[in-house]
């Protein structure tokens, strides 16, 4: 058994040894066309890595001639299989803008937008990469509407603009929790007016009329009065909205109270 294994071991090596040869005499190669063959052959056998060289020097030996588009098509692709999506959107990029009529470039538009949503982080970090994936899908759906990527664009688009909703959402009831009652209500109504159909609808006109009370209550004399009677317009808005909300005894208590104290206001002047 044990004999078994060293000769195993030996073959194994002898093996990588001849494979690692193998491809330094494609390095080495003078014969261009024999360095794009095998550079295809290597993508198409997934071996990216040992890809990515070739086409990386291929790219000047073909500029200018009918083989160029096909080479920066794969040395874009092989930097997307790679796993190095922001490098890959820029060649994708650079691509569709040197290749404009080429038959590849609809779906190198659509890899920027993909690339870059591969990119997009969680929705507590920063969302640059996240604007840049959605402004991307769009621009490929405007310019192929009857793509057959377009509804996986959509999907993509959607999925992006959700993480932008809750990213929102969450900085809204930052602000409340931290009892910045007027950066909150702003926050709310950011959400409410950039996301209409919004899950978190419901809480964050709840979270909007709370806030908006007790931005009142803290405010000074002078512009008290005015802050209450915008915080009842965001309750009767809630109200309007949600008849049957789980929230609406504890806002009718609070609405009683907003009411109160504006016919306090008006009993003293």
């Amino acid at each position: 058994m044990e004999n078994k294994f060293k000769y195993l071991s030996i073959f194994v090596l002898l093996f990588a040894l001849a494979s690692c040869n193998e491809y330094q005499k494609v390095l080495k190669s003078p014969d261009v066309d024999f360095k794009y063959e095998k550079a295809v052959e290597y993508f198409n056998d997934e071996e990216y890595a040992k890809a990515y060289p070739l086409f990386d020097e291929l790219l000047i030996l073909y500029r200018g001639t009918d083989k160029a588009a096909e080479v920066y098509y794969y040395y874009a692709m092989t930097s997307y299989q790679l796993k190095d999506f922001i490098l890959a959107a820029y060649h994708f990029k650079n691509f569709a803008k040197t290749f404009p009529n080429h038959p590849k470039t609809e779906l190198a538009y659509y890899m920027i937008g993909y690339c870059h949503y591969l990119e997009s982080p969680s929705f507590s970090l920063d969302q640059d990469f996240t604007f840049k994936a959605i402004n991307d899908l769009q621009l490929f759906a405007n310019l192929y509407p009857t793509s057959d990527k377009l509804l996986s664009a959509n999907e993509l688009i959607d999925e992006l603009r959700a993480k932008l909703e809750q990213k929102a959402f969450e900085r809204a009831m930052l602000y409340y929790h931290m009892e910045y009652y007027q950066s909150a209500v702003v926050s709310f109504n950011i959400v409410l007016d950039e996301f209409p159909d919004t899950e978190f609808r419901e809480d964050c006109m709840y979270y909007r009329s709370v806030s908006a009370y007790r931005l009142a209550t803290n405010s000074i004399e002078e512009k008290k009065l005015q802050r209450l009677i915008e915080s009842k317009t965001s309750y009767l808005e809630f109200k309007e909205a949600f008849s049957e909300s789980k929230y609406n005894k504890e806002l009718e208590i609070l609405f009683s109270t907003i009411q109160a104290e504006i016919n306090s206001f008006k009993i003293q002047s």
